[in-house]
């Protein structure tokens, strides 16, 4: 009996799942060389809140031969920012010890079926695309590439390896930092969604996401940074504190989560006095280095402005896309 007719793939069960999905994802991030642990209780808080655009009942798929989860993977779905195409996205992780059997592709081809199905089921005017993302130079890009995947944007990862000699510019005139209150999560969220409208991509900002943020035990409001231009926010950072993580990698790491300044306070130096005081934020916390995310292309400059930082480009990601249309895997 070959694998393929061995393996099985069915729907998530519900929380007596996420310590097999968690174990999978881990591992093959790991092996992989991608520096990102999941906790069960991260995953738990992500999987609580379902929304329009990803339902784990629906969308998440576990692969399975006899009793053991070897696989699995999500799907989601997004309208692009730049009204061209609706993406049906998808992401998977196979255990490497069960690797080279034919897993991957079978997954694979499961994915790629549901979001055929999914998209059948809705009307848009838009192309509808298949997505993924991929760690650069690692198998899974030379994986989705031979199964009709083409790069259509790069990402990295960019790391500040101490906290040493950290600048902290001052806030622009008008601007002030105010503490984080629970009746402020919805006009911070709303803010932060709207400073990336011009941003490459998709995403999905209901509230049922910024719930899901707020329901991971590594969000810690308290370090996140907000500025107010009196009752408006300007701008801010997320700042992220990953307990297992570290412990995982052996890292004391901070990460500036999300970074975002709304149009009409850009090219005043906010971005770089919220920068500096996060860093001297983290250090205060403990932490000896940072890091954060940013599309290699990102049209407000932030790649400039994280090297004028002290950040250093430390890993590469692509995002690929196919045509919805094309064969199946």
């Amino acid at each position: 009996m070959t694998i393929a007719t061995r393996l099985r793939f069915r729907s998530y069960a519900g929380e007596t799942d996420v310590p097999a999905i968690v174990r999978v994802m881990n591992s093959a991030s790991a092996a992989d060389g991608v520096e990102e642990v999941w906790s069960e209780e991260g995953i738990r808080a992500w999987l609580a809140h379902p929304s329009e655009q990803f339902d784990p009942a629906r969308d998440v798929v576990v692969a399975e031969l006899g009793r053991e989860v070897v696989a699995t993977g999500r799907l989601e779905w997004v309208d692009t920012r730049d009204g061209r195409y609706r993406e049906y996205r998808h992401f998977s992780s196979v255990e490497p010890s069960h690797r080279g059997r034919g897993i991957g592709t079978a997954l694979l081809a499961e994915l790629e079926g549901l979001c055929r199905a999914r998209a059948a089921e809705h009307r848009s005017d838009r192309p509808q695309v298949l997505m993924s993302f991929a760690a650069a130079g690692r198998p899974s890009q030379a994986f989705l590439e031979a199964n009709g995947y083409e790069i259509a944007r790069w990402f990295f990862d960019m790391l500040r390896s101490t906290l040493d000699a950290i600048e902290e510019p001052p806030m622009p005139a008008g601007l002030e930092l105010r503490p984080v209150t629970e009746d402020q999560h919805e006009t911070i969220w709303r803010a932060n969604r709207e400073a990336f409208r011009d941003h490459w991509g998709g995403s999905d900002e209901s509230l049922e996401v910024m719930q899901r943020i707020l329901g991971d035990p590594d969000t810690d409001t308290s370090l996140w940074l907000i500025a107010w231009d009196g009752r408006e926010v300007a701008g801010g950072i997320w700042n992220e504190i990953r307990g297992e993580e570290n412990e995982a990698l052996g890292v004391r790491r901070g990460w500036l989560d999300s970074v975002f300044t709304r149009r009409p306070w850009r090219r005043r130096g906010l971005a770089g006095a919220l920068i500096g005081r996060s860093l001297a934020l983290l250090r205060e916390r403990g932490m000896t280095s940072a890091m954060l995310g940013v599309d290699a292309d990102n049209p407000t400059g932030a790649l400039g402005l994280y090297e004028a930082a002290g950040f250093e480009v430390h890993d590469r990601f692509v995002a690929v896309r196919k045509p919805m249309e094309g064969p199946p895997t």
